[in-house]
């Protein structure tokens, strides 16, 4: 569990594709940012009040939450007098950066003199066990994807938001950084030891009332060189009753790889079922997720109505939301 609430730092950033974590929170996680805090130089905004740490404190933050992403996902040296001054100020930091908070004696030891937390995202928690396989209660729902970065976080967060919207016992799980900064917890599932993913999995959506459904951020693709591992331990440890594909109409190779073809959308059906009924041989998909940003309404719409024709699945943008959304949503409270 992450100390929050927020106040997010956006050190000088000037391009706002690096504070994709801190718009993210803006968007998802609203109640848990104070306001931001930024640097010399800064060119980018969350929208949110510029506060001072102690007035941020003042307003009930309890946690410095790095937003931005920095060159080589170290600390930049010029960055440090405004970590050590959030500490006196009585902040915990919470970071998803390659290098770690808890590394850097000198944070490490004013954290530990003023009794605040060094919250590294990225760092599982000790003591996972092996998957075990076995069948548990409570219903699961996983976002997979044609490729990685395409949208399965922000379906999870729109399917788990709409369905508690309709009054259902819905719960979203983070699997990544972002998503975990946004719920306030989770499992940084590209960060577990290979043998254990399948039982951090199973950690993460433990057994539950029948009722109540998690929705389970998906990670990469089962088509993925890099990443299908990654995908496959999450997918078995899941054990999802259904699932939601994810898909970017136009993308025509696997991002970074451009020797690998997107696969079709019913190519990742087939493989999630043949694959997802070792641990539950009831899995379906459930419909289809498109992301539809770049086109217009009207594009939209053509592409959503010729998917949902071309699979016989409901198809929906959630960003765009409608009437076909709301379908989607039938069929994953079904």
């Amino acid at each position: 569990m992450l100390p929050g609430p927020y106040l997010l730092f956006l050190g000088d950033t000037v391009e706002p594709g690096f504070a994709k974590t801190a718009f993210g929170l803006r968007d998802w996680a609203p109640d848990r940012c104070v306001g931001e805090l930024t640097l010399p130089g800064a060119k980018v905004s969350t929208g949110l009040p510029e506060l001072t740490l102690g007035e941020a404190y003042a307003q009930g933050a309890r946690a410095l939450l790095l937003g931005v992403a920095s060159p080589g996902g170290l600390i930049p040296s010029h960055w440090r007098p405004t970590l050590i001054a959030a500490l006196e100020a009585g902040l915990d930091i919470v970071a998803g950066l390659h290098a770690k908070l808890n590394a850097d004696p000198e944070l490490r030891t004013l954290a530990e003199a003023k009794g605040r937390r060094l919250v590294d995202v990225r760092t599982p928690p000790e003591g996972i066990p092996v998957a075990t396989g076995q069948p548990r209660t409570g219903r699961r729902l996983l976002t997979v994807g044609t490729d990685c970065a395409l949208g399965k976080k922000y379906t999870a967060l729109a399917i788990a938001r709409g369905l508690a919207a309709r009054g259902l016992d819905a719960t979203f799980r983070a699997t990544g950084q972002t998503g975990i900064m946004i719920a306030g917890s989770g499992m940084p599932i590209d960060a577990v030891v290979a043998d254990f993913v399948a039982g951090a999995a199973e950690l993460l959506s433990p057994a539950a009332d029948p009722a109540h459904i998690d929705v389970i951020e998906g990670q990469g693709s089962l088509f993925h060189p890099a990443y299908a591992a990654v995908s496959l331990g999450l997918l078995h440890g899941s054990q999802p009753d259904l699932f939601v594909v994810c898909h970017q109409p136009g993308r025509q190779a696997i991002l970074g790889l451009p020797g690998f073809g997107i696969p079709t959308i019913e190519a990742v059906i087939l493989q999630t079922e043949a694959l997802g009924r070792l641990t539950n041989p009831a899995i379906r998909c459930a419909g289809i997720s498109l992301n539809t940003a770049g086109m217009t309404a009207a594009e939209a719409a053509a592409e959503i109505t010729a998917i949902a024709q071309q699979t016989g699945l409901p198809a929906a943008d959630p960003m765009r939301g409608g009437a076909e959304f709301e379908r989607l949503l039938d069929a994953c409270a079904g």
